[in-house]
């Protein structure tokens, strides 16, 4: 017997793991796959998931771990104009403006070893179904790799097992509206020219709704990839990969792409957007990260959000222990820490996705952000959350663009 099961050990997942053992609360970390795997991502790690690793005190090592330190943010306008951010290298109690990009298959497999070192785990299951008494969620059956059924047993169940939660098919709150979700492909390469310190997002006009990134992802690799909503793609008669080879032969970028060379095939998933509330939460469960539909709809990047998920879902599982309550209602407190955290932003980052559609837009922001190093610290300064990312979609904002 457990006081939490954990389905799902990516990002959410260990840092449940990781909190709980703070907090002194027995689990047991569940993965149908064997570490290390890869996962298919844009890999990069904002200042929200640095946060929380500083808080965990697991920070220090990521600068041992196959990646890219990034220190500057490039943005490309539909017309092929482009600016830098430069991001400061500071950090206070509230930001931190430093990020990463670590392959997935090197990240997961930290913070895996991280949490297994403090918890129990078994890695090799595939849960198959809940098991329910009174109509509450009490546990967990599935398989091992060699085909033995076993079941685990607690009065609090987590589901951080990613967009295709078994979790959340058993709970009926599986929702794929192709409005609230995008697709993405992203492929490994080696060989790309002009790729530093530096992530690059650009709005180019073959993927407009959409965006194509550029990230260094360490040892001479870049990970590179499309990103657009799921309604948008239905329109679309290219597929995502062609998309993507169109983009990389285009004038503008066919010089960095000359000498470069695929290391995989393109592979491509599902992005569950934070454009909607969703459920989170029931009667001994909840749902965290890509589970609950956490990735933010502007810039595609879900790790920090499942990781704060994976804090406050804990700190809930701890007061539950201590009352005895495992209620729907008694969850409701981790609906509202979350969403009082992520809520604005995700709400701000709907807006902006909503803005990336205008092609005229993207290009009269980005070009004047070109010229004009008042309008570039403008941007930074919402980038580091020094200025509220919500000014981004006022009118103010572009009223300080239009006459910086």
């Amino acid at each position: 017997m457990y006081d939490v099961i954990i389905v799902g050990a990516g990002p959410a997942g260990t840092s449940a793991a990781l909190y709980a053992h703070r907090l002194g609360l027995n689990c047991i970390l569940l993965d149908k796959a064997v570490f290390p795997r890869d996962k298919i991502c844009g890999d990069a790690l904002s200042g929200k998931s640095v946060r929380i690793m500083r808080e965990l005190d697991i920070l220090d090592e990521l600068d041992n771990l196959d990646g890219s330190e990034i220190n500057r943010i490039t943005f490309g306008s539909p017309k092929n104009i482009q600016f830098d951010v430069n991001l400061k290298g500071t950090q206070n109690n509230n930001h931190i403006t430093k990020g990463f990009v670590i392959p997935r298959e090197i990240f997961d497999n930290y913070l895996f070893e991280k949490a297994a070192a403090v918890t129990d785990t078994r890695q090799g299951f595939s849960v198959k179904d809940l098991i329910f008494e009174n109509n509450n969620v009490v546990g967990v059956e599935g398989k091992t790799r060699e085909g033995t059924e076993e079941e685990f047993r607690a009065p609090i169940v987590m589901g951080c097992d990613g967009c295709n939660s078994i979790v959340a098919r058993k709970l009926g709150l599986y929702e794929m509206e192709m409005d609230h979700v995008s697709v993405a492909v992203r492929c490994y390469y080696e060989g790309v020219k002009g790729l530093t310190d530096q992530i690059e997002l650009h709005y180019v006009k073959e993927v407009n709704p959409g965006y194509f990134w550029l990230f260094p992802a360490g040892d001479g690799r870049a990970n590179i990839g499309i990103g657009l909503s799921k309604s948008d793609m239905k329109k679309e008669n290219r597929t995502l990969r062609q998309i993507m080879d169109e983009v990389t032969q285009t004038e503008y970028f066919k010089e960095r792409f000359a000498d470069a060379k695929q290391l995989e095939r393109p592979v491509g998933w599902n992005l569950p957007l934070g454009s909607i509330h969703r459920k989170n939460h029931g009667n001994g469960f909840m749902l965290l990260g890509d589970a609950a539909g956490l990735v933010d709809p502007f810039t595609g990047e879900g790790i920090g959000n499942a990781m704060v998920s994976g804090q406050y879902a804990m700190e809930v599982a701890a007061k539950s222990k201590e009352s005895g309550d495992f209620s729907e209602k008694a969850f409701v407190e981790y609906d509202e820490l979350l969403w009082g955290e992520v809520g604005k932003e995700l709400r701000t980052s709907t807006k902006l996705q909503s803005l990336a559609r205008s092609k005229f837009l993207l290009n009269f922001v980005i070009s004047r952000a070109s010229r004009n190093e008042e309008v570039q610290n403008i941007i930074s300064g919402m980038l580091s959350n020094e200025i509220p990312k919500d000014e981004l979609s006022s009118p103010l904002f572009y009223f300080k663009i239009l006459f910086s």
